[in-house]
């Protein structure tokens, strides 16, 4: 009796275990085929996006060049890098081009010379900008715009590695003495081709990516511009007119939102103040760089407090909402002294 009773124990303690084995396997399993099931329905949705959304057919306008040349004094070099939204990829002219945007609006507000590289190229992703920042670097650039991330997301470049690479091309150019400015992984959700439950992922990636850049960024020595509400709702509000004709890339109202939000904080970093609006102030780096990716055109960069760069939580950072210019606010190149002249590059 002892033995059996070892070997196969009986009871409504043992039957209610196995019953509970049995359920908890069931539903292991249950969730394992939800998995799957979730898995093929996002493949699937990322393929059908894929298709809907038409691929490049030509690269977007060359926009180097000296602009404002009738204005005195030496020009200030700025090159622009990253992916198709800073190269400006679906508008037909120059000036529609975010680099030609800044770097008139540059000009304009500094009243000196802008001159402007583009190494940006349309596609691709964070691990690309190395070449980019090696071209850019025989400029020897003043200021640096990047915007990178959208790819990383559609591509699924590990987020970490994604950072790694960004940090490294702000490191870079910041030990050359450059400024830097990144624009922030946009709102993917926004995106029409992409339908739910991936578009609800894309916005949640998308969001997360931005913050981890963030803080990254900061943490090299540059600025960030949150630019993920702002390809949100007035893009969902507006698809029509603020997409291109893929409705995958903004149009050139949509890119003179996106330079118009970049803009104050690119003369911020070379030491020329904008005004800004309430509920700026200072946050430790993580929580800024959370509320950054949540509300669009808000600048991030590191600051101090009490002399000390470092709190309890980690970096201090100053958070700044910049007052919205709109769409006309950034300059287009005119017959004046903002007219380009178009250069080769070096």
């Amino acid at each position: 009796m002892g033995v059996a009773g070892s070997v196969a124990p009986v009871g409504p303690r043992w039957q209610r275990a196995r019953r509970v084995a049995r359920l908890a396997a069931i539903g292991t399993g249950a969730t394992a085929a939800a998995a799957v099931a979730t898995g093929g329905m996002l493949l699937g949705q990322a393929r059908q996006a894929r298709r809907t959304i038409p691929a490049a057919e030509a690269p977007p306008p060359r926009c180097d060049g000296l602009y404002g040349p009738k204005f005195p004094g030496p020009p200030l070099t700025m090159v622009v890098l990253g992916d198709s939204v800073a190269a400006g990829y679906g508008v037909h002219r120059r000036r529609e081009t975010p680099g030609a945007l800044l770097a008139t609006g540059l000009s304009r507000r500094l009243h000196r010379p802008v001159r402007l590289h583009r190494f940006a190229v349309v596609g691709a992703i964070s691990p690309g900008l190395r070449p980019q920042v090696e071209s850019a670097l025989e400029t020897g650039p003043d200021v640096a715009v990047i915007v990178i991330g959208g790819n990383d997301i559609t591509n699924r470049t590990p987020p970490a590695l994604a950072v790694r690479y960004l940090v490294d091309a702000v490191r870079t150019l910041r030990g050359a003495g450059c400024e830097v400015v990144v624009g922030t992984c946009p709102d993917l959700g926004a995106i029409q081709p992409i339908r739910p439950p991936l578009r609800w992922l894309a916005r949640r990636w998308s969001l997360q990516l931005a913050a981890a850049q963030t803080v990254a960024v900061v943490e090299a020595g540059g600025w960030t511009v949150s630019l993920g509400d702002l390809l949100g709702p007035r893009f969902l509000a507006e698809p029509i007119r603020m997409f291109g004709w893929d409705r995958f890339h903004p149009s050139a109202e949509g890119y003179a939102v996106t330079a118009a939000a970049l803009l104050p904080t690119v003369l911020s970093a070379l030491g020329t103040g904008t005004e800004s609006r309430p509920g700026e102030g200072v946050r430790s780096l993580p929580e800024a760089a959370q509320e950054a990716a949540r509300h669009a055109g808000t600048e991030v960069s590191a600051t101090q407090v009490r002399g000390r760069d470092r709190g309890p939580a980690g970096r201090w950072a100053q958070l700044r909402r910049r007052a919205f210019f709109g769409v006309g606010a950034v300059p287009q190149p005119g017959p004046a002294a903002d007219s380009p002249t178009l250069e080769g590059r070096p």
